[in-house]
C-alpha cells in the first residue's frame, strides 16, 4: 500500500457491485480496484476486462492470496459475510462489507474480533450514513428548531418477485439472506434511525408472507421506542407496486418531511413557517462511503460507518425478528 492509494479486491461482482462499488473505487483517487473475484470464472473475467482490472479469480480465497491486495470489498450474499471477513482478516487485509454486516449477532462479534486481532479496519456499507439529508436531519434536531422529537415514520416498499433462475433469488432464502426486506433493506432504514435518533429500547413487529410463497416476510412492520421516548415505525414489503423511500419526522415544535430519501429533497415546518430544503446525494451514493473507508486505513483511524454500527443493527434485526408475530393477510 502506498502512503496516498489503497489497492482494492472485490469479492463478489454482482449488480451493486457493478453499478456502485467498481465505479466508486474506479472514480477514487485514494483506490485502485487491483482484484476481483466471482465463483463463475467467465462473468469475472468479464466484470475484470469491463473495470480494466488486471487479475480475476474464481475462488475468492485466492484473491485474499493477492500481495498487491491491501483491502477487500464482500459484496457477496449476506451467509458469507462472515467466513469471507474472518478469512480476509486473517489474510492481513481490510475489510469494508456489504450489509447486512451478517446473519446475527454471534457472526457480527466474531467478524469484529478477527479484524482486531489482526489489526485491520472493518467497516460496513450503510451508505445512508452520508446523506446531506440525513446530516440535515440530526442539524435541526440539535438546534432545537423543531423540538423534540415525538414520532418518526418511514416507509420502504419495492416490489420483488424474482423468478427462481433470478441472480437475486437467495434474497428469499432465509438461510442465505437472513429475512425478507426487514433485512435486506430494512436494515438501512434502521441505521438511518440509529443514527438520528440513538439508542432503541424496545421492539415490536408483525409480519406476513402471504401475498408470495416464499419462506421469508413479504410485508412487515417494527415498531421502535427509543430511549428519548421517540416512537419510531418502519414498513416495508416486497408486495407493494408503487415504491416508496419516506422519512417523516413530528417534533413538539414542527416537522419535516423527506418523500424520497434517496433523493434527499426535504419539507420542514417550524415556528417559522414552511420551507422547501435540498440536499442531493453525491452522483454514486457509494463513493463517500467508500472514500471515508480509504481514508481511515490511510490515517489509521476508525470508519465513520464502524463494526460496531453493524452491529448495532443486527442486535435490533434480531429483536424484530424474535420478537414479530404473523397476521394472517389474503391477497
Amino acid at each position: 500500500m502506498s502512503a496516498s492509494r489503497v489497492r482494492w479486491g472485490l469479492i463478489g461482482c454482482g449488480d451493486i457491485a457493478r453499478k456502485r462499488v467498481a465505479p466508486a473505487l474506479r472514480d477514487s483517487a485514494l483506490c485502485e480496484l487491483v482484484a476481483v473475484s466471482r465463483a463463475r470464472f467467465e462473468l469475472a473475467e468479464a466484470f475484470a476486462r469491463e473495470f480494466n482490472v488486471n487479475r480475476w479469480y474464481s475462488d475468492w480465497k485466492e484473491l485474499l492470496l493477492d500481495h498487491d491486495v491491501d483491502a477487500v470489498y464482500v459484496a457477496t450474499p449476506v451467509h458469507l459475510h462472515a467466513e469471507q471477513t474472518i478469512a480476509a482478516a486473517e489474510a492481513g487485509k481490510h475489510v469494508l462489507c456489504e450489509k447486512p454486516m451478517a446473519l446475527n449477532v454471534a457472526e457480527c462479534d466474531r467478524m469484529i474480533a478477527s479484524c482486531r486481532s489482526n489489526n485491520v479496519k472493518l467497516g460496513v456499507a450503510y451508505y445512508r450514513h452520508f446523506y446531506p439529508a440525513v446530516r440535515r436531519v440530526k442539524e435541526l434536531i440539535a438546534s432545537g428548531e423543531l423540538g423534540v422529537p415525538v414520532v418518526a415514520q418511514i416507509n420502504a416498499f419495492e416490489w420483488f418477485d424474482p423468478s427462481p433462475t433470478d441472480s437475486r433469488a437467495w434474497l428469499i432464502k432465509k438461510t442465505l439472506s437472513g429475512g425478507g426486506p426487514m433485512f435486506d433493506f430494512g436494515c438501512h432504514r434502521i441505521e438511518v434511525l440509529l443514527h438520528i435518533l440513538g439508542n432503541i429500547s424496545d421492539v415490536k413487529a408483525t409480519f406476513s408472507n402471504r401475498f408470495f410463497d416464499r419462506e421469508v416476510e413479504d410485508v412487515a412492520t417494527a415498531i421502535f421506542q427509543f430511549e428519548r421516548e421517540t416512537i419510531g415505525t418502519l414498513t416495508v414489503t416486497h408486495a407493494a407496486r408503487e415504491p416508496q423511500d419516506t422519512f417523516d419526522l413530528f417534533c413538539t415544535h414542527g416537522s419535516l418531511h423527506v418523500p424520497v430519501l434517496n433523493e434527499g429533497q426535504m419539507r420542514v415546518l417550524s415556528p417559522d413557517g414552511e420551507r422547501i430544503e435540498s440536499h442531493p446525494n453525491a452522483q454514486n451514493i457509494h463513493q463517500p462511503l467508500i472514500e471515508d473507508f480509504a481514508t481511515a486505513i490511510l490515517e489509521n483511524r476508525e470508519p465513520v460507518v464502524t463494526a460496531e454500527i453493524g452491529r448495532d443493527v443486527a442486535l435490533v434485526e434480531e429483536k424484530i425478528y424474535r420478537n414479530h408475530r404473523v397476521r394472517t393477510i389474503q391477497p
